[in-house]
């Protein structure tokens, strides 16, 4: 879970599924995994103080009062201290509904990975972002190696402030989020301020306030926070906008990016008072013939003029024609795009760093790709599902050659010589 801060993760999503899989009493209505027998499993954090303060407190409550917790006292069978922490717990044995004795250990991020090396896990509770060493190694512990099918949970809970991270790369490699992978092993669900009742919104507003404009959509919105690899280093809450109808009378250009994987287009319209270029719509598909693209490329208005990767005047997709002459053909009106690389991120990223480029809320596959744009540690761009963003780059340059829908031709009456026209 990949939520804002103070929504309740920790105590409501974490706490709450850890407790009943230790216990065994379910509610009626969960729809979730279930253990009939008694379980061991890990709760684990940053620190050992945090584990304590944080994570030991939510389950079992008060050092000084064991039971006012999640877990119920009359279930919790002993503690064992964990030893160098005053009042932390290292283990606790707790009365399961099948009559047995489930195993809960507390550790921390900071014991480094061979500290997580051990037997199997039933389920591991991770609050706050792992190292993805050690969710590597917590993934091990809940795998089945006996050929049976009695696989464990890993549960993760947590604010993304490391930006795009391995970890959170692991969850999210194409920048999507709330869907399940293709072996249905993995689920990714985000909550925002929005969805959390106890927050107001004049509560909703201070915490706004308060926080730094390079973390507010990590903490308010549980999107990963803007890192030092990010190329456009700017919250999508200053971006996006909600969907309007487009002006007749502004002037529209697309772009787009080729090949046999995927082929993109990207598609603005300028309100010329304002100055402002919109992005409002997108298109993004993979193993199609170049007929299939110009279909859809035309279908968002044939008189609208087109930037093409440069490279594509030498690619073919098929049959050793170039794409460019393919596409004109097909009846696209296009022409090659700028390419200077770094001078186009540039003015992409000033214009959407002053207000000066939009992007429409709905345009989910434009979001996507800005969310994991970004460079890696020798500060090459990362040339990975990135198709979207190169057409931004080359629609944005570009858009001088943007042109308004040509008006309706007149019809043309003729006069028949000799004819009385009143």
């Amino acid at each position: 879970m990949l939520a804002a801060n103070r929504v309740g993760k920790t105590e409501s999503v974490g706490g709450f599924e850890a407790s009943h899989h230790l216990t065994g009493y379910y509610p009626d209505w969960w729809p979730g995994k279930r253990f009939d027998k008694p379980t061991t499993g890990w709760a684990a954090g940053d620190t050992n103080t945090t584990v304590r303060d944080i994570l030991q407190e939510k389950l079992l409550g008060d050092y000084n009062d064991i039971g006012s917790g999640l877990i119920p006292k009359d279930l919790i069978i002993g503690t064992t201290p964990k030893t160098g922490v005053p009042e932390a717990i290292e283990t606790v044995r707790i009365k399961h509904k099948s009559g047995g004795t489930s195993l809960l250990g507390f550790k921390s991020y900071d014991q480094k990975r061979k500290s997580f090396q051990g037997t199997k896990k039933d389920f591991i509770w991770m609050d706050e972002e792992p190292p993805l060493p050690i969710y590597s190694e917590c993934l091990l512990r809940t795998m089945d190696t006996s050929g049976g099918d009695d696989t464990g949970l890993l549960i993760c809970t947590f604010t993304p402030l490391e930006g795009i991270s391995e970890t959170v790369m692991h969850f999210l490699p194409d920048g999507d989020w709330g869907t399940i992978d293709n072996a249905g092993s993995k689920f990714v669900i985000m909550a925002t301020w929005d969805d959390a009742p106890h927050i107001s919104k004049a509560q909703a507003d201070k915490l706004w306030a308060s926080i730094p404009p390079y973390q507010r959509d990590a903490r308010s919105k549980g999107i990963p926070q803007l890192g030092s690899g990010v190329i456009y280093p700017v919250p999508e809450s200053e971006i996006e906008v909600p969907d309007f109808e487009i002006p007749v009378h502004w002037p529209k250009l697309y772009a787009m990016d080729v090949g046999w994987n995927f082929t993109a287009g990207c598609w603005i319209a300028i309100d010329k008072e304002t100055g402002v270029t919109y992005i409002y719509s997108v298109y993004k598909k993979g193993e199609a013939e170049p007929a299939i693209h110009a279909e859809a490329f035309k279908a968002r208005g044939d008189w609208i003029n087109g930037k093409i990767d440069p490279a594509a005047r030498g690619r073919s997709q098929n049959d050793g024609s170039q794409l460019i002459q393919s596409y004109t053909d097909l009846g696209l009106h296009i022409s090659s795009a700028k390419n200077a690389v770094e001078a186009g991120l540039y003015k992409v990223w000033e214009a959407l760093s002053t207000g000066r480029l939009k992007v429409f809320k709905s345009q989910r596959q434009w979001f996507e790709e800005f969310r994991i744009y970004r460079r890696d540690d020798k500060g090459k761009i990362v040339k990975t599902n990135d198709h979207v963003m190169d057409c931004t780059r080359y629609v944005y340059m570009g858009r001088d050659e943007a042109k308004v829908k040509p008006l309706p031709k007149k019809p043309v009456i003729r006069r028949r010589k000799g004819s009385y026209m009143g």
